[in-house]
């Protein structure tokens, strides 16, 4: 058994600027990124997110990387919101707010309510919740 705790999420990006605006502003994260430092942290509660310049992670590891275009089919973020009215109100509003709209808000055969929406770099993110009222 391990003895660690998962708690962050790393993305390599090409767009420190753009995607901090869009962490910060749209989905809540806070973070004292100085616009200047490569490296950005970012904290929503107890989780971490990191982002990280992909030219940089490169030249530091020795290695060039293949990364995804346009939509990315890889990864997602997960959100939960306390009620199905909820995915409702924070895609609405993400979208409102510059997300791009990938999956509007769905009632699931699982009996999970969610949605997608995409950050500036094609990362998906899902609001759901599994609790009607």
């Amino acid at each position: 058994m391990t003895n660690f705790t998962f708690n962050t999420i790393g993305l390599f990006i090409s767009d420190n600027e753009k995607m901090v605006e869009f962490y910060r502003d749209i989905m809540g994260f806070t973070t004292d990124w100085n616009g200047e430092e490569p490296n950005v942290m970012m904290r929503h509660g107890d989780m971490w997110l990191i982002m990280f310049p992909r030219k940089a992670f490169e030249q530091m590891t020795g290695q060039e990387y293949t990364y995804p275009k346009g939509l990315n089919g890889t990864v997602e973020l997960a959100f939960h919101v306390p009620i199905f009215k909820d995915v409702d109100a924070e895609y609405n509003r993400a979208v409102s707010m510059g997300a791009q709209s990938v999956f509007t808000p769905h009632t699931m055969p699982w009996g999970q309510r969610t949605c997608y929406i995409a950050d500036p770099e094609g990362n998906l993110i899902e609001i759901h919740s599994f609790t009607q009222n």
